[in-house]
């Protein structure tokens, strides 16, 4: 991991051998040096049980080696062959309704399965032997976005010795779930099942036991393949994380089995929205990789998928979200997929090579950045500079998604997303970090609605204040312990004494909604009625039922200051309150020693003259509109 990586998905399998000849003379034009080959070849590779071709994969890795490709080569574990799924129908998931999936797509296994187990440990065991020796890998690629769930009695009896291994006793178990509650109480370890789709609401704890669960059963799933490359391989090995409501894997957990972690990334909104996702993304990938280097695996090149349609990326737009990401850490910027596929699922998926072939805006735009990021290498082994911290707890989200909550406008996503996107329009770059990390090194910390806290995170973040450091706590936070129950006395539950406040009511807005402050700001979405036991009223609601009571306080705390905000500020309230400056181009800084990488983005539709951009820039540097600067100082 000492250059930047480029390139992608590569599918040679959908191809007729003599479209191969030309794919790596336009990768060498494109300035490709790693693609990713193998991920969905499954039965291509293994045709029937036990029978293997290889000579279609033997004849690509030469080739690609023979123009200067590496290769990252991939287990294709995530879509198991038509005939596995004939001879082990019990490995075809099942939904939490019962409904049994049947072959037809990707993803069709159910992990808990002994049959897919071994199959996909003997798949990764093959690969393994024949190409641990092969001069162009560089890399391998376990499975492809790990996060297929199951609720069949193979899942539910993986999940009953894994909660028998949390809590040993069911009268532990019980008093977890709060099960004297609807009269749930379990004297049976039999009558334990995963939270399958049921009358009404269901179990809060055991939904997010089971996704606690599962993130666990996946990782082991990974583990067992990368024994097997590990027996004959020491190149890094990794598998690529999605991000996503519906994922129920722990990233922050996994990262510390791969050698690199490796994100997938598409942006789902149109506007500006699309770059501060971009932002958002590469910079919780940094927070997982805990500093080591980290890789995006995939990104579309042309088009952002926004849902009912697609929309184009504007000229410039993929090479900025490329940038963005090598900006912010990430050791170069990969594609899915390499040559847009001419049928199938994802035929209208874009590609660096798209349907108009080679001689289009997309693929020159490709070689562009192509030739560009080699004068970028030298920022490979420097680190993101930040001063600000925002806590990331991906069990807090589980926890609100599978909770009856007072708002179904609650959603601990978007409110970490606000509290980023307020820094990111200042030009601020933030980590992400666990509630339990050393944040020793931060000026700043956010806790947004931080739903779920430990004990031990309630007294590490304690200890940070007092130590001196900043720490502003979001609305609906310290509520529940890792039982979801509820901490009694008053909220913010773990933080009412280091706050110095005590809310006895909640107050949801409608979705419309707003509440003003006394300030002049504004919030929306929630509101309290806090009552300041020991800490100073910075800003208090005007107007309403809450006319005069607390909205915003802060209390000092050793050499530390600890904030509490009571309501979604919008954003000129919260610029305020951070005293962030509006800045109209994104601004990253990578530093290695004494040397600092200034990355520009001007997302706007006007040039921008940015000022003291570098001791090697004399005056203001022009940054057009829609285009990017990296500048270097001593």
């Amino acid at each position: 991991m000492t250059r930047l990586w480029y390139g992608g998905d590569y599918n040679p399998e959908q191809w007729d051998p003599a479209v191969w000849k030309e794919d790596v003379d336009l990768m060498r034009q494109a300035g490709v040096n790693l693609v990713t080959v193998g991920v969905f070849s499954w039965s291509t590779l293994e045709p029937s049980p036990g029978q293997y071709n290889f000579t279609w994969l033997d004849q690509v890795l030469d080739q690609l080696y023979d123009d200067g490709v590496s290769v990252d080569l991939a287990t294709p574990t995530a879509s198991p062959p038509p005939w596995f799924s004939r001879l082990h129908p019990e490995a075809l998931p099942v939904t939490a309704d019962g409904v049994r999936l049947t072959h037809g797509s990707r993803d069709t296994y159910c992990v808990c399965a002994p049959a897919y187990r071994e199959a996909a440990r003997g798949i990764a065991r093959t690969l393994a032997e024949r190409y641990h020796d092969h001069p162009a890998l560089a890399m391998w690629h376990v499975h492809n976005e790990y996060g297929t769930v199951c609720y069949c009695s193979l899942a539910a009896a993986r999940f009953r010795e894994w909660l028998r291994e949390r809590y040993g006793t069911l009268d532990r178990l019980n008093e977890a779930w709060t099960t004297a509650f609807w009269s749930q109480g379990y004297a049976e370890w039999t009558d334990v099942e995963p939270p399958r789709k049921t009358q009404y609401l269901v179990n809060p704890t055991q939904y997010l036991d089971f996704r606690r669960f599962w993130s666990d059963e996946l990782l082991a799933a990974y583990l067992e393949q990368k024994t097997e490359l590990r027996k004959v391989s020491a190149l890094p090995i990794t598998t690529n994380f999605v991000f996503g409501n519906w994922v129920p894997v722990n990233h922050a957990r996994w990262a510390a089995e791969v050698d690199v972690v490796a994100i997938d990334h598409y942006p789902d909104q149109a506007g500006i929205g699309a770059e501060e996702q971009t932002a958002f993304g590469a910079d919780l990938a940094r927070g997982w990789a805990g500093g080591r280097p980290w890789l995006l695996m995939e990104q579309a090149a042309g088009t952002l998928n926004t849902g009912p349609r697609m929309h184009a990326k504007e000229p410039g737009r993929m090479a900025r979200h490329s940038l963005s990401h090598i900006a912010r850490g990430s050791q170069g910027a990969l594609f899915f997929q390499w040559r847009a596929s001419r049928g199938g699922a994802e035929m209208y998926h874009s590609a660096m090579v798209p349907h108009a072939g080679p001689d289009s805006r997309m693929f020159r735009e490709i070689t562009q950045l192509g030739s560009e990021l080699p004068h970028l290498a030298e920022v490979a082994e420097s680190n993101v500079v930040a001063d600000v911290a925002i806590l990331w707890d991906v069990e807090c989200w589980w926890a609100m998604q599978g909770t009856h909550l007072p708002s179904s406008s609650l959603d601990y996503l978007a409110a970490v997303r606000s509290a980023h996107r307020h820094f990111w329009r200042a030009g601020v770059t933030v980590d992400f970090a666990a509630p339990t990390d050393d944040l020793a090194s931060y000026k700043l910390v956010v806790a947004p609605s931080l739903y779920l806290v430990s004990d031990d995170a309630a007294a590490n973040l304690t200890a940070y204040v007092e130590n001196g450091g900043d720490l502003v706590v979001g609305y609906f936070s310290g509520i529940v312990d890792p039982d979801l129950r509820v901490r009694l006395g008053g909220y913010p539950g773990a933080f009412t004494e280091l706050l110095g406040v005590r809310v006895e009511e909640f107050h949801p807005l409608p979705d419309d909604g707003e509440v003003v402050l006394s300030s002049g700001g504004r919030g929306r979405l929630w509101s309290e009625d806090v009552h300041a036991v020991s800490a100073e009223v910075v800003d208090r609601y005007a107007g309403g039922v809450l006319d005069g009571k607390p909205a915003i306080t802060r209390r000092q705390i050793g050499a530390g200051m600890a904030w509490y905000v009571s309501t979604e500020l919008d954003d000129a309230t919260a610029a305020r309150l951070f005293e962030l400056p509006a800045s109209p181009v994104e601004t990253v800084r990578r530093r290695s020693g004494d040397t600092t990488w200034t990355f520009l983005f001007n997302h706007g539709d006007a040039e921008f003259a940015v000022r003291d951009a570098g001791e090697l820039v004399a005056g203001e540097l022009p940054v057009p509109a829609g285009g990017y600067a990296v500048v270097r100082s001593p």
